[in-house]
Order: structure tokens, then C-alpha cells, then sequence
């Protein structure tokens, strides 16, 4: 999942681009408002309101006129007028400073999970493996995959982003409901039944000391 920062403070930018890399994510720093205005797609921003050139509100009705990406405020204590006003504005949340990495994945993971919902889930095509998330269904060459409920959840979880990492901690947040940072064994159990699923096994590659990703 890509993950724009709009944040003018290196001293928060940079430890916080740092954790969601950490968590798989792939992270573009913008330090202005204009720099944000000029970056590539991404699937979540991060928008501080208190920009050196440009008001943050501006930057948000700019961004939200352009699409429909979702956007969380940052903002300092005490600010509740322009917390409503970014909502008014199309942000889809917001967040306090200071704020935990843990929570601020928890506002991404639920304002990714309502943008998804305000679309038509289409299913997703991976060559031949198809996966649609209403009918919980699972295709390999047009041929039905019975998946137990964890394994589709762990396939879908991986299958958003197909290329991309998606860290231990990350399907434990999505698939099992818990931060748990102890062992992570029953990821390892259900990846290598996956595997065995889908005849073929370098279809979730590994990645040391990370997470897994699903071959694009």
C-alpha cells in the first residue's frame, strides 16, 4: 500500500515514514503542500495542516477534487475547528498529535476498508488466480480452491497488493484481529497450506525477517 506523508517536520516525518516501512508499506515524504499536490498516486495520505506554503485545508479540497483517495488530518491538540472543517472538506479521518504508529495503522487499515467499500468490488485477477472478496471465492485456472476462512482471509490480505510486502505484524492486525508481537508461527502453518493450495509454492514468496508477498 502506498502511503503519502504530507509532513514539514523531519523530526516526524522521518521516524514515522520509517515505521509504516516497517510495516510494509511504501512511503513518499512530501514537505510542502505543493510537493504533496505534485506526487504520484497514492492509496492513503497522511496531511498535516500546518504546511510552510500552502494551508493544509486547501491541499486536502485539491487532493479530494482530484479523487476519491483517502485522506487522514493530522492535527495538534486543541484544533477541533479544523478537524470539522477537513471533514467538511472530504478527509476521511483524522489524528491528534502526538499519536501512537499503532493506532495511526489501525485509522489506515479502517478508512482503506471504507474506500474499498464505497466501490464495487471487483474481483482480482492474478493471471490465473482470481479471488473475489464478496462471494469469498478462490479460482486457479477457473477451478474452485476450498479455502478454510483464515486462508482466504491471509490470501486476500496479500492479494490487495499483489508485489507488494505485507509484514507479520500486519496479517496478524487484518487476519487474526490482534497486534500479538510474540511468535507469529500460525502465519508460517497457514501460508504453507496456502501454498499447497494453489500448486505453487512460489506464488507467496517469503521475505526474510519482513513478511510475505503474492507474486504479481
Amino acid at each position: 500500500m502506498r502511503v503519502l506523508v504530507v509532513e514539514d517536520e523531519e523530526a516526524i516525518a522521518e521516524p514515522l515514514a520509517e515505521g509504516l516501512r516497517r510495516e510494509g508499506f511504501t512511503v513518499t515524504v512530501a514537505g510542502t503542500g505543493a510537493e504533496a499536490l505534485a506526487a504520484g498516486e497514492a492509496d492513503v495520505v497522511l496531511l498535516d495542516l500546518r504546511l510552510p506554503d500552502l494551508d493544509g485545508l486547501d491541499v486536502c479540497r485539491e487532493l479530494r477534487a482530484r479523487s476519491d483517495v483517502p485522506i487522514i488530518v493530522v492535527t495538534a491538540r486543541g484544533e477541533e475547528v479544523d478537524r470539522v472543517v477537513g471533514l467538511e472538506l472530504g478527509a476521511d479521518d483524522y489524528v491528534v498529535k502526538p499519536f501512537g504508529i499503532r493506532e495511526l495503522i489501525a485509522r489506515i487499515r479502517a478508512v482503506t476498508r471504507r474506500s474499498q467499500g464505497r466501490a464495487v468490488d471487483a474481483p482480482i485477477n492474478i493471471g490465473e488466480l482470481q479471488l473475489d472478496e464478496r462471494s469469498r471465492r478462490v479460482t486457479i485456472g477457473g477451478e474452485a480452491l476450498e479455502l478454510t476462512p483464515k486462508e482466504f482471509d491471509l490470501l486476500s490480505a496479500l492479494a490487495r497488493d499483489p508485489g507488494a510486502v505485507v509484514s507479520r505484524h500486519r496479517l496478524l492486525e487484518e487476519v487474526w484481529d490482534t497486534s500479538w508481537y510474540g511468535s507469529t508461527k500460525t502465519i508460517d502453518v497457514h501460508v504453507a497450506a496456502l501454498r499447497r493450495k494453489l500448486g505453487d509454492a512460489a506464488l507467496i514468496e517469503t521475505v526474510r525477517g519482513v513478511g510475505f508477498r503474492l507474486r504479481a
